[in-house]
């Protein structure tokens, strides 16, 4: 079987990567910089890519790799830090860039295997703080942008090419044009590739690892978490236990839709635990949006192996963990963004036969396609994403039972308004932010000192990168016209337009 290797430096898109690769119908597997050459040798790739990375090459402490990886006759891809690495080990030089590049830039490109039914002029994704200054001795420079005398370069003769931009995710005009050609055209990739069914798969796995043990899975209500129980109940029944913690910090009457929506659709044991004041206490007076998240993560453990205590059962431990989740939490060598709930320690004396994240290698989309083939309705698989934190992350400062009131309203008119012009559909996610700033205002000729509140919406394929919704002005009118009016305590309404990144999708 064909395939291609990955080779991870620390970068956060290191399994985008591999997922473009695979849309490709061509196999990609990941594996750390540390990986020895003979070993790379012995598997016989058609290519090798060199992942991104948050570091410097010049950096000695920075991953590095040997430079008779470029000699081993396999052609090889340099991304972002790992075009900047093949420009040091050819001793070519890299330095700190006058300007740094972040976001959507114009690339000029050049004749090129690599940019083959590209136009000369495209809009490329771009995230580094250094260039290389002077390519290497036997490499031509293919393509330029305006701060970035070395945008991509190529060595024909050895095959080995390096980009300085992303293709890899969407918002790349034509990056996954620029991968098919280094797939089909430089490696001479045949495409036969064709991935196993994942339901069945790991539907097979699961039965395998659980026997006949029992599972506990921490149900959100949210897309990940739902199809993680879903495949779970297909795989093992009622042998899975789904505890439902409302916080109470959720959405408008979710809890009661969670739990109406559980009960109804899947064959599982299904607890509910309503807890809203134990954690407002918690976080009374926290307003660190990292201690938030920990808190929160911690009291989610303690309450729910409180509830696992009761059945006096111990078994496994099931979470609806994606990539992004990982990721952004760190991975490898790859810089720490922030702590996302569902990998937050668990408490000392929780024990487990084992940890199971059935859906830890998907991204959104892919778990999404995977929730409507195993019937999960659309209305609940396409759902808006929802943090584990809830209201807890969109709620900046301290979180009190007043605030989460406030902004439940505020974010209920925002969806509810989407849904009826319809324009819902036209974003990956939206909701309303409760910043902590008030400002003066006038109603009825009366002086207000009320909230401000922030509209976020983005548009995305991953969530690895994600640029702000263009909503009609009409629509986001009516939206701030009904908050103003129908939210006692909010006179202004803003609307974010920062994409990822620099920003985050969330705003802690």
């Amino acid at each position: 079987m064909e395939k291609i290797l990955v080779l991870d430096f620390g970068g956060q898109y290191n399994q985008l990567i591999a997922r473009r690769v695979r849309d490709n119908r061509v196999y990609a597997e990941i594996l750390p910089y540390t990986t020895d050459l003979e070993t790379i040798r012995q598997n016989k790739y058609k290519g090798i890519i060199f992942t991104g990375g948050p570091n410097s090459v010049f950096d000695m402490s920075s991953p590095h790799y040997s430079r008779e990886i470029l000699d081993l006759g396999i052609p090889v891809l340099g991304i972002c830090y790992g075009c900047q690495l093949i420009a040091w080990m050819e001793k070519g030089r890299v330095s700190t860039a006058p300007v740094s590049e972040y976001g959507k830039i114009e690339l000029t490109a050049e004749s090129s295997p690599m940019f083959d039914n590209i136009p000369s002029k495209s809009i490329v994704w771009m995230s580094h703080t250094d260039y290389i200054s002077e390519a290497p001795e036997g490499y031509e420079i293919t393509a330029f942008t305006p701060d970035c005398p070395c945008a991509a370069m190529q060595n024909k003769k050895k095959n080995i090419y390096a980009v300085q931009f992303h293709p890899e995710v969407t918002h790349s005009e034509y990056g996954e044009q620029i991968l098919y050609n280094f797939l089909y055209n430089v490696c001479g990739c045949k495409g036969e590739w064709v991935m196993d069914s994942f339901i069945d798969s790991t539907v097979k796995k699961l039965r395998e690892q659980i026997g006949d043990k029992n599972v506990i899975l921490g149900l959100s209500g949210g897309v990940d978490s739902s199809v993680a129980a879903a495949l779970l109940s297909k795989a093992v029944g009622r042998q899975l236990t789904c505890v439902f913690v409302d916080q109470g910090i959720m959405r408008k009457n979710e809890g009661d839709f969670v739990e109406k929506t559980f009960t109804s659709l899947f064959d599982m044991n299904f607890v509910r635990v309503n807890c809203g004041d134990v954690f407002l206490e918690k976080l009374k007076g926290v307003t660190d949006p990292e201690q938030k998240r920990k808190i929160i993560g911690t009291e989610f453990f303690n309450v729910f192996w409180n509830e696992i205590r009761k059945q006096n059962d111990k078994g496994f431990f099931a979470q609806g963990t994606i990539y992004p989740d990982c990721i952004e939490s760190g991975k490898g060598d790859a810089a720490v963004i922030k702590t996302h709930h569902n990998r937050v320690n668990t408490p000392d004396d929780v024990e487990f036969l084992g940890i199971i994240e059935p859906l830890a290698d998907l991204f959104k989309d892919e778990v999404r396609r995977v929730g409507e083939k195993l019937g999960i309705p659309r209305e609940l698989v396409w759902r808006q994403p929802f943090p584990g934190p809830g209201l807890g992350v969109r709620i900046i400062g301290e979180i009190t039972k007043e605030k989460i009131e406030l902004l439940q309203e505020a974010d209920f008119i925002l969806r509810d308004e989407m849904a009826r012009n319809g324009y819902e559909r036209n974003m990956s996610q939206f909701f309303c932010v409760l910043p902590g700033v008030k400002t003066v205002g006038v109603m009825g000729d009366h002086r207000t000192y009320d909230n401000l509140v922030i509209i976020r919406a983005v548009t995305t394929d991953d969530f690895m990168t994600a640029d702000w919704a263009r909503i009609p002005y009409d629509i986001l009118a009516k939206v701030s016209n009904r908050i103003t009016n129908e939210c006692r305590g909010i006179n202004r309404v803003v609307y974010d337009i920062t994409s990822k990144p620099p920003a985050t999708v969330e705003y802690e």
